[in-house]
């Protein structure tokens, strides 16, 4: 069991976390025909939109009811009523993601009664569908706003179906942790359909936001992503797949409302980890596992053991949010290196089960202190923690959000047999260069020239 420690500062100096409005925005772009609408001023709406396209690379659709000084006082009701009427004309979406930030909770805003208001204004909007989450940006983390916007779309989407229903015998879904990125999302829609099964991946950033080109050009809603038909049809499932502790809430609440069985995994990084999912679609879909994964399996152990000699020993620190912290440290505590430092964005559960000794929930001031006195020798980290590497001289392997300094990061894939080998080979290459700059193995003249 972790330690879970708490800086006792009293402000933070190096954010390390995203705001939960952006979680739960990035969740929204996962669903087809979608319009995330952020209720909040418009400047903290474009500042989330930049990240979005700065990490992506992709025209982002979302939209915010601008709220002001004036409407903050004396409400904004109005704002959401006259936002959402103008996206259902103008867009025609299938789903509105209604999020709240730091602002308009603080004002204390009645979104569910504003929902009523709407409705009873604009009866030609009801077939779009209008999904509030509830998303501070003075708590959590993108990681928890993720989660959020997911159980209130299986809360406002899904339809309750206990008892004797009619079940699809192929179809299964699948809850995706925010850690999970587009090319990971591919690569798991692949793997369980290896197993003969079709999966529901809510939400699927992966078929959204992977960076493919349409026809039309451009599109001001989501193009690509999870369906609605799709989710109103999850009760129809055969078996729930929950990859990642944060989706455990939502996970409970598919349950509650549908009854489908599921299997909960905290991560799909690793031998374990890669073993354990193979084994669980193998035993749902009730067959034998297709001997490519045998294949895959054995490229997986070989690496491990060509690269061994780079991971024994290394000083690795790694910050992020609670579920990408959670797998990347199993990861490296069990290629044999030792963690020197493990920062989190906010609390979670999943903290207090890493195999090491302290977890801090902090910011990048606070991670740039543990690895700069344990001379790290690789930091794991988004793009925010380049500067670090830089002045601690330890290599950097990003991951995270954002990382906006290095192309088709949202593209690469870490999960299964396959995204494992890859990740050891990236970890490795930046450990060997990194021990090469060391000085006892840089050669003397170049050391002669530093001096």
């Amino acid at each position: 069991m972790a330690e879970i420690l708490h800086p006792t500062k009293a402000l933070t100096v190096n954010p390390l976390k995203a705001s939960q409005p952006i979680g739960a925005s990035l969740a929204f772009l996962g669903i087809a025909e979608c319009m995330p609408l952020e209720h909040g001023a418009r400047g903290c709406t474009s500042f989330n939109k930049l990240f979005f396209m700065r990490h992506f690379n992709e025209p982002i659709p979302l939209q915010t009811t601008a709220m002001d000084q004036t409407t903050t006082v004396l409400g904004s009701d109005d704002n959401v009523v006259e936002a959402l009427a103008t996206i259902c004309m103008k867009n025609a979406p299938r789903v509105i993601g209604l999020v709240t930030t730091g602002l308009s909770e603080m004002q204390g805003a009645d979104v569910p009664r504003t929902i009523r208001e709407f409705r009873k204004a604009h009866p030609e909007c009801a077939d779009v569908a209008v999904v509030p989450v509830s998303a501070s940006d003075t708590l959590g983390c993108l990681e928890t706003g993720f989660a959020a916007a997911v159980e209130a779309i299986v809360a406002a989407l899904v339809p309750r179906r206990l008892g004797a229903t009619r079940k699809k015998a192929l179809q299964v879904n699948v809850l995706a942790s925010a850690m999970l990125t587009p090319g990971d999302l591919e690569d798991l829609r692949l793997w369980i359909e290896a197993f003969g099964l079709n999966p529901i991946i809510l939400p699927n950033i992966g078929a959204s936001l992977d960076g493919h080109l349409i026809e039309a050009g451009y599109s001001t809603l989501t193009y690509g992503g999870v369906s609605r038909a799709e989710i109103e049809s999850m009760g129809e499932s055969i078996a729930t797949l929950a990859i990642g502790r944060s989706m455990d809430r939502a996970a409970d609440l598919l349950k509650e409302q549908t009854g489908v069985p599921d299997w909960r995994f905290d991560q799909l990084i690793g031998l374990p980890a890669s073993d354990a999912f193979t084994r669980a679609l193998a035993t749902i879909a009730d067959v034998a596992v297709p001997a490519r994964f045998g294949a895959k399996r054995d490229q997986l152990t070989d690496a491990m053991v060509d690269c061994q000699f780079q991971f024994g020993g290394a000083k690795v620190g790694v910050a992020g949010d609670s579920d990408l912290v959670g797998a990347l440290t199993e990861f490296f505590v069990g290629m044999g290196s030792t963690v020197v430092a493990a920062v989190a964005s906010a609390r979670a559960p999943r903290l207090a089960d890493l195999p090491i000794e302290s977890v801090i929930v902090g910011d990048l001031e606070d991670f740039e202190n543990l690895v700069s006195a344990a001379e790290a020798d690789l930091i794991v980290a988004n793009s925010h923690g380049a500067e670090i590497a830089r002045r601690t001289s330890a290599a950097h392997l990003r991951a995270g959000f954002p990382v906006y300094d290095s192309y088709g990061a949202h593209a690469d894939s870490w999960i299964g047999y396959g995204g494992t080998r890859r990740l050891i080979f990236t970890a490795a290459n930046l450990l060997a260069g990194h021990y090469q700059e060391l000085r006892p193995y840089v050669s003397r003249y170049r050391q002669e020239a530093a001096e």
